[in-house]
């Protein structure tokens, strides 16, 4: 179950919020996704093109409920939490969510993550979610990636796709992937 429902702006919020209130129940939305490590790193044809997604991140108000949500999920469903900070106005969060839309990628991102796309809007809301891990927010997409136990797996290198647009889909996969093998 992805949490990029905000397909339609008028729902974006009200979707969001049934996100959140669906994962709060225990196995609620997670029946169909596989345990962590058996769905393989995906290789990508380097000729597909990327689609930038539209509409990625929820109303700015969620962000708390949605991080605090996807940490009791991963405790859960033992899977890691990725959160994107980013903005519907940026178009390298926008080019790194359709990266995250291919449906190979969305496979084994829902298998290895709780993945939440936090609104930052101008990069002035929401900065203390990553403040709190010692991350401060200078681009957007920042990515970040914990364990279900809060602890930060790459602060070296959460603003790396600050230039996703810049970077090949695989390679962004590829360093989500090293990201997810450290503990």
């Amino acid at each position: 179950m992805t949490q990029r429902t905000a397909l339609f702006p008028r729902f974006g919020a009200l979707l969001a919020g049934l996100v959140v209130v669906a994962t709060s129940i225990p196995g609620a939305g997670h029946a169909a996704e596989p345990p962590p490590g058996s769905v393989p790193v995906p290789q990508l044809d380097a000729s597909q093109p990327i689609t930038p997604a539209q509409h990625v991140y929820p109303d700015a108000a969620l962000a708390h409920t949605q991080v605090t949500e996807a940490f009791k999920t991963a405790l859960r469903t033992h899977r890691k939490v990725l959160l994107d900070f980013g903005g519907n106005w940026c178009p390298d969060c926008l080019k790194l969510a359709g990266v995250f839309d291919v449906p190979s990628v969305a496979q084994w991102l829902d298998a290895e993550f709780v993945v939440v796309p936090v609104n930052v809007e101008r990069i002035n809301q929401n900065l203390d979610i990553a403040t709190r891990y010692g991350v401060t927010i200078h681009e957007v997409p920042t990515v970040l990636i914990f364990t279900a136990n809060g602890k930060l797996l790459n602060a070296d290198g959460a603003n790396t796709l600050g230039n996703a647009r810049a970077m090949s889909a695989q390679s962004v996969i590829d360093l989500l992937a090293s990201w997810n093998r450290r503990s």
